[in-house]
């Protein structure tokens, strides 16, 4: 049996919370193939949508897709997002939410994020233009392990 995502879950949570203490859930999606906004409002292949009660009509979030009916410069137009493409939801009021990503492996991901760092081997410096180290100071080796 494969594992649901809980992304669905926690947007539709973040919803609810919004509507009870009277806030404004914004979700935050990068637009692919699959997403059907209104291309006009579109920057650098992003979008942010108010998904409130009282600026969408028809609003349903299901384990695949959010879909509902907004008005963009006065004109009604539907608006359909598949879950893959959601990258965060938030209240506009207070910035609270989650932010996702959706790495390839998700497994391998975590391996490589938490994986302990050789003594000789110190992460890479990010090099300024010319070849510089930007004037910062080289990180010394974190000193926590994983343990099996």
């Amino acid at each position: 049996m494969s594992e649901q995502s809980a992304k669905p879950y926690l947007i539709r949570a973040i919803c609810e919370w919004c509507a009870d203490n009277a806030l404004t859930p914004y979700l935050a999606v990068k637009v692919n193939a699959e997403t059907r906004v209104p291309a006009a409002f579109v920057k650098n292949g992003e979008i942010v949508l108010n998904v409130s009660g009282t600026a969408t009509r028809k609003l349903t979030i299901d384990n695949e897709w959010i879909q509902f009916t907004a008005r963009f410069n006065g004109a009604s137009q539907e608006v359909a997002v598949p879950m893959n493409a959601v990258s965060g939801i938030f209240a506009k009021e207070t910035g609270y939410g989650f932010a996702f990503t959706s790495p390839q492996d998700p497994v391998a991901s975590l391996a490589a994020a938490t994986a302990p760092r050789e003594p000789d081997k110190p992460a890479a410096e990010p090099k300024d233009k010319d070849g510089g180290d930007n004037g910062k100071r080289k990180p010394r080796p974190s000193h926590l392990q994983i343990i099996k």
